[in-house]
């Protein structure tokens, strides 16, 4: 049961009378706001002026309960009619802080069957856009009206933009970093020098009489190269389970295939499989070119980008997909470790988002890591990271497990 909302906060029991002291009065109604209802809540505590508009908000999504508290049944509820629900959306944001805002609509999609309302431009234009209303909207684009499309777009661009704008150059600057530091020369000048790889190339040349190491050989970091140093795969399931994860794939492809050094290709599936490729310089146009919901075939999607690969050893390829494969186990991963045995770096991402431990195949996931393919849950903040441990072929980025809020979480094998 989802707790409803309230700016007002405050702890403590209910007092059994009400009381003149200003304290008493201002918990008696905090409770009223967080319980609703009237006399059945127990304050008998009234309302009025924006206590009382907020308490509609309120009642308009939470008012109906089940369970102990069915004392406060009230009959308010956001109605069938889409200008209606437009105004209550408006409500909340007067009412509520975003990040409120966000979770009351999710809560309103989910307990109240609004879906099929964000089809209408006017609901569009009121609620407050956030990865999660991008997810719903893409799975509605087979229904939505055209003229609802258009204001469907703008909202979509503008969480994109958002995520463009925080994750963009970061990306950049820890992806430059590892390709510059994957290619290797051995004639560098003093200062690319890469000491510790030297050091290791050259250790049957340890003198113990002088206590030093002579470098016969030199190992050094090159430089960045117009030409193209990485091919990246990204093939992402598009099933409904990864819609946050299908928006930041779509985001983190176009990052990618703006880098110069880096070949990018994004390939989404279910149980057909579409190349988007040629769509990466806009991921909106990308997010509108997916379907989600349907099956999966995870094969099939191994199968085409299995195709693709031209050069191998400087191939990174990540699937994200919570791996509940509908199509040939078996033929999934022998693919998997064909092109791992072929020198293809693959990497399997449960989920790309913030919502935590996903659920996913637990049978599937020990399969590829047994094949020496790490599949784990990843954070957008965390995955330039494992892009460039990727792309160095370095271990991979795990953080402590007993975290408060881990960055991504393991999975057993």
């Amino acid at each position: 049961m989802t707790t409803p909302p309230s700016r007002t906060g405050g702890t403590g029991t209910t007092p059994t009378t009400p009381s003149a002291v200003p304290d008493d009065v201002e918990r008696l109604r905090r409770w009223r706001l967080v319980l609703g209802g009237g006399e059945a809540d127990g304050t008998g505590h009234p309302l009025s002026g924006r206590d009382a508009a907020m308490d509609g908000t309120l009642a308009a999504l939470y008012g109906k309960e089940d369970g102990p508290r069915t004392g406060r049944d009230r009959a308010a509820g956001l109605g069938a009619s889409a200008p209606s629900v437009a105004r209550w959306l408006g409500d909340i944001r007067t009412y509520f802080p975003s990040s409120v805002v966000q979770v009351m609509q999710r809560d309103a999609i989910d307990r109240l069957g609004l879906a099929a309302l964000l089809t209408e431009p006017e609901m569009l234009e009121a609620v407050e856009p956030d990865i999660h209303l991008v997810g719903t909207l893409l799975s509605l684009t087979r229904a939505m009206p055209e003229t609802t499309k258009e204001t469907a777009r703008t909202v979509v661009r503008k969480v994109v933009d958002d995520l463009e704008r925080r994750l963009a150059a970061r990306t950049r600057a820890t992806l430059t970093g590892a390709l510059d530091r994957s290619a290797r020369v051995t004639r560098p000048r003093h200062h690319d020098i890469d000491w510790n790889r030297t050091i290791a190339a050259n250790l049957q040349h340890y003198l113990p009489e002088h206590g030093t190491v002579v470098p016969e050989r030199l190992v050094g970091y090159g430089r960045a190269a117009r030409s193209v140093r990485k091919d990246v795969i990204l093939c992402v399931d598009q099933s409904g389970s990864m819609a946050s994860s299908v928006v930041y794939a779509s985001v983190f492809g176009a990052v990618l295939a703006s880098m110069r050094a880096v070949s990018t290709r994004l390939v989404v599936f279910d149980t057909a499989v579409a190349d988007l490729t040629d769509q990466l310089d806009d991921p909106v146009d990308v997010l509108f070119g997916t379907r989600l919901g349907g099956g999966t075939d995870i094969n099939r999607a191994l199968a085409y980008c299995q195709t693709r690969v031209t050069r191998p050893a400087d191939t990174v390829l990540v699937l994200i997909s919570d791996l509940y494969e509908g199509g040939i186990r078996d033929e999934m991963l022998k693919r998997a470790a064909a092109m791992k045995a072929a020198g293809v770096q693959m990497v399997a991402l449960l989920a790309l988002s913030d919502e935590g431990t996903p659920a996913y195949d637990r049978e599937h996931a020990a399969g590829l890591a047994a094949l020496g393919v790490p599949a784990f849950a990843c954070t957008p903040d965390l995955f330039p990271e494992v892009m460039a441990a990727a792309i160095e072929r370095r271990p991979l980025p795990v953080p402590d497990p007993d975290a408060p809020h881990p960055r991504a979480q393991s999975t057993p094998t």
